[in-house]
């Protein structure tokens, strides 16, 4: 099978799952807004920096050096030791994410009231860090998958994952509002823990050479190889992911106490936090289940042609992706713009959420190609400048909160992330320019 037909059809599976992962979700989360209120799921969207930068600690930058690996290993026809880096990174990452929830039970209230501002944030981190070892499990068995370009396993786990925690919740609502009690915000929390759960079953079932013969001596002898091998591509795309997360986290938590500074008003601060993350960016986000699809397989495709030096089929892919991903972007963009205002009333019963859809429309072109774009730079091993990249794009949204929202309320950040947006669009675009343009002239 060509590579071009490769991507196409891993992206349908990815893109399908994707569609359908997020149909799901797009309903949960008007169900959350209609249940909890925009203060509920502000709450609840403050505890995911942490979330997030739990799993750059302990899975991400495994994850891909997983797949990165394990494509390399089947190139060359070695097969059991593609499976013995699986093996390995399974246990890194599963170890280091127990670690990882430990630690965070250990902190919540220090965590919860200093660095998220909020106490009550507390008891959901507790419940949140059951998630970690879960997502670490599905994660690595997915990444060896992405490495194989079978995308089959993976778009299952993300349904199952999504499915479970919809359910999970629904019954919890369901049995805890029959009882006549009053429901909180920590079950959407313990959905999420038991679709990570169900998930990590899934995969796990799904691991690859199940059947054959175990042979533990001959695998502990060739651990200490392959921790080697799989570390130093892991070390630093996880240094990476953590410090860009922890920008990220940075920017996420400042962004209801530089409300507050623009209004004087904690709970309305936290009430526009919630209606920006969790029903405004969801639904703009929603299209890019069509990117983040392709993105995944054009990583690999992208590092094997640079190894065949066909420079030429680099060109044609780089130049169709990111012509089609902006065209998508165009057409979203069109989209929000008109019926941004009904999406916010109809769907979230909320005028901010409709006002918030219209201005993050504009960054949709570029959002949409961006994922492309980053994908490409870290395929041809450019991984220092997609760093650069991130990082000097997230300067410009913190900036926008430290120094817009206090003195333009939200409008002001929303600014800053069309900005920045733009920003990574013209710099990585150059980058990949140059650096094929480069390789084409030699």
């Amino acid at each position: 099978m060509s590579k071009k037909n490769t991507i196409i059809i891993g992206t349908l599976v990815l893109t399908a799952a994707g569609f359908i992962s997020r149909f799901m979700g797009f309903f949960y989360r008007i169900f959350l807004s209609r249940v909890f209120g925009e203060e509920g799921v502000g709450l609840y969207q403050l505890i995911f920096p942490v979330y997030a930068l739990g799993y750059s600690l302990t899975t991400a930058g495994i994850e891909t050096a997983i797949s990165r690996t394990v494509a390399r290993k089947m190139s060359l026809g070695k097969e059991q030791e593609a499976r013995g880096i699986l093996s390995c990174g399974l246990v890194i990452s599963f170890l280091l994410a127990c670690l990882c929830a430990l630690f965070l039970q250990k902190n919540t209230a220090y965590i919860a009231t200093v660095l998220l501002g909020d106490e009550r944030c507390a008891p959901l981190l507790s419940i949140l860090s059951y998630s970690l070892p879960c997502c670490a499990i599905h994660s690595c068995i997915c990444g060896y998958y992405y490495g194989l370009k079978q995308t089959k396993i993976p778009a299952l786990a993300q349904l199952v994952e999504q499915t479970f925690r919809i359910c999970s919740v629904a019954l919890l609502y369901y049995v805890i509002t029959r009882n006549g009690e009053a429901v909180s915000i920590h079950i959407a929390v313990c959905g999420l823990v038991a679709g990570e759960f169900v998930s990590a079953l899934f995969t796990l079932q799904a691991l690859p050479g199940k059947k054959r013969p175990f042979a533990p001596f001959r695998a502990l002898r060739a651990f200490p190889a392959r921790t080697a091998e799989l570390l130093r591509l892991s070390l630093p795309l996880t240094a990476n992911r953590v410090l860009i997360n922890l920008l990220q986290s940075i920017e996420a938590v400042s962004i209801p106490g530089k409300l507050q500074c623009f209004n004087g008003n904690p709970p309305e601060a936290l009430r526009v936090y919630g209606v920006l993350n969790g029903m405004a960016l969801p639904c703009v986000l929603f299209p890019s289940a069509v990117t983040n699809a392709v993105s995944v397989m054009l990583l690999p495709t992208v590092a094997e042609i640079q190894a065949a030096d066909n420079r030429r089929e680099m060109l044609s892919i780089i130049k169709k992706v990111a012509g089609s991903c902006f065209i998508l972007g165009l057409f979203c963009c069109l989209v929000f713009l008109l019926l941004g205002p009904f999406i916010g009333l109809t769907l979230f019963d909320s005028k901010m959420a409709g006002q918030f859809i219209v201005t993050l429309a504009w960054i949709c072109p570029f959002l949409y190609t961006n994922s492309a774009f980053l994908s490409i730079i870290n395929g041809l091993g450019k991984t220092a400048q997609t760093f650069l990249i991130n990082t000097l794009g997230l300067g410009i949204r913190i900036a926008g909160v430290f120094l817009a929202i206090p003195r333009f309320g939200i409008q002001g950040y929303l600014w800053g992330l069309l900005a920045s947006q733009l920003f990574i669009s013209l710099l990585a675009g150059t980058t990949i320019l140059r650096t094929v343009s480069g390789s084409l002239s030699r």
